[in-house]
């Protein structure tokens, strides 16, 4: 259980501006990723259009705050 979000948050903040990688790097963890989810049996999606609703919403929502 966590019990001062600040502490975690501090810690999320300074372990990610410590993590540098390269574009090859990140390209490399993106693929892998990719074969864990097909070896899972989890991507490619059955229907790629399931849940789209959900994204236009979220879309809209984002790109509201950056015109403000």
């Amino acid at each position: 259980m966590i019990k001062n979000g600040k502490i975690l948050k501090r810690f999320e903040d300074d372990l990610i501006s410590q993590q540098r990688f390269s574009i090859e790097e990140a390209f490399n963890i993106v693929e892998s990723l990719w074969h864990e989810g097909v070896s899972l049996g989890v991507l490619p999606p059955k229907n790629p259009m399931d849940g789209i609703e959900v994204d236009i919403k979220i879309a809209k929502a984002l790109n509201s705050c950056l015109k403000t």
